[in-house]
């Protein structure tokens, strides 16, 4: 009795997630709703073309009070609005996150102004005129330009990592990554842990408290959109395995989570914050999680093709769908430790 109960429940389970991916494809499908002129707030208008392809400039969420160009931005505007060259977006008590080449997000914390001056998938570049923004690239081309102008400073992103720009203490910072700065003739890299201050003649490279950075709401904020993308790339990923939709790397829209999916082209690769983003081909297989912090996980189970999940954290259990078999992973963003290195205990 008790093995025909425990099947019974693994039978519904797995019955349960492919009706949801079911759902999910017939809403990649149907048309969005028109929501017409009922509001002057950005947002409310047309779908993006067929709800698939999103392009440098998306907005893919609001959180808040934020404006673009004045205009209010209301919360079903991500999907929807592309910011265009020279438009400024303004937060007051909001949080913005911005779709910039796959795989890289703009992140605005509150009370902060950021343009877009330009923003292709070769050359990308904004400006923070005040307040704090994050940029979390997960993936980066190489030959891709990607820069940020502060305080009359270029900040050009070298690798894949996690910056942070602070425009009222004129603070350029790399929690994760490599970049290079160049400030009128003079030029300097700054590494994985350091902090340049544009105020500095010497424009010479210092250490900072991670933990205080941390701490800091932006950082926090951006790790829980971090880790919500990583979902979404899940279930995108697992939709397109099961029933095709496949047009290479890109940006892929969620009707479930009315957001954009990160999938990149092949295998799979994590996010400076540990999530990991899985290719189509590679989502079954692969953990989920390699934290910040290391030894959480989901695991990974499947059944006729469908991808679900289980997740596990010090012992505790949650359920995320009807995975069957998982595995434990440990490290970081590029196979270390995480940010700190080593796990949390």
């Amino acid at each position: 009795m008790k093995g025909q109960f425990k099947n019974g429940l693994k039978v519904t389970a797995v019955l349960l997630v492919t009706a949801t991916l079911g759902l999910a494809q017939a809403s990649m499908s149907a048309p969005a709703p028109n929501y017409g002129p009922a509001s002057n707030a950005v947002g409310y208008g047309q779908p993006p073309a067929q709800q698939r392809e999103g392009v440098p400039g998306t907005l893919n969420y609001v959180e808040g009070q934020a404006t673009l160009n004045g205009q209010p931005l209301a919360a079903n505007a991500a999907g929807y609005t592309v910011v265009q060259p020279n438009q400024a977006i303004d937060t007051q008590t909001g949080f913005v996150e911005v779709l910039l080449t796959p795989g890289a997000f703009l992140r605005i914390g509150h009370n902060s102004e950021v343009v877009m001056q330009s923003a292709g998938l070769a050359n990308l570049q904004l400006q923070v005129v005040h307040g704090s923004a994050m940029i979390e690239v997960a993936d980066l081309v190489k030959g891709t330009l990607m820069q940020v102008d502060m305080n009359g400073a270029t900040t050009q992103i070298e690798k894949r990592g996690l910056y942070w720009f602070d425009a009222n203490q004129q603070l350029v910072r790399v929690l994760d990554g490599k970049a290079k700065v160049l400030e009128a003739s003079r030029v300097k890299t700054i590494d994985k842990g350091d902090q340049i201050v544009l105020a500095d003649s010497n424009l010479k490279s210092h250490g900072f408290d991670k933990q205080v950075a941390q701490s800091d709401p932006l950082y926090v904020w951006s790790k829980a959109r971090s880790e919500a993308e990583a979902q979404a790339n899940v279930a995108v990923a697992s939709n397109v395995a099961a029933y095709g939709g496949w047009y290479g790397p890109g940006w892929y829209w969620d009707p479930l989570w009315a957001q954009y999916a990160f999938l990149p082209g092949a295998g799979f690769l994590y996010s400076p914050f540990g999530w990991g983003f899985y290719s189509p081909a590679f989502v079954y297989a692969a953990p989920f999680y390699r934290g910040v912090y290391g030894h959480g996980f989901y695991g990974h189970g499947w059944h006729g093709g469908v991808a679900a999940r289980v997740h596990t954290w010090h012992g505790g259990t949650g359920f995320h769908g009807a995975g069957f078999h998982g595995g434990a992973v440990h490290g970081g963003f590029h196979g270390g430790g995480g940010f700190h290195g080593g796990g949390r205990r």
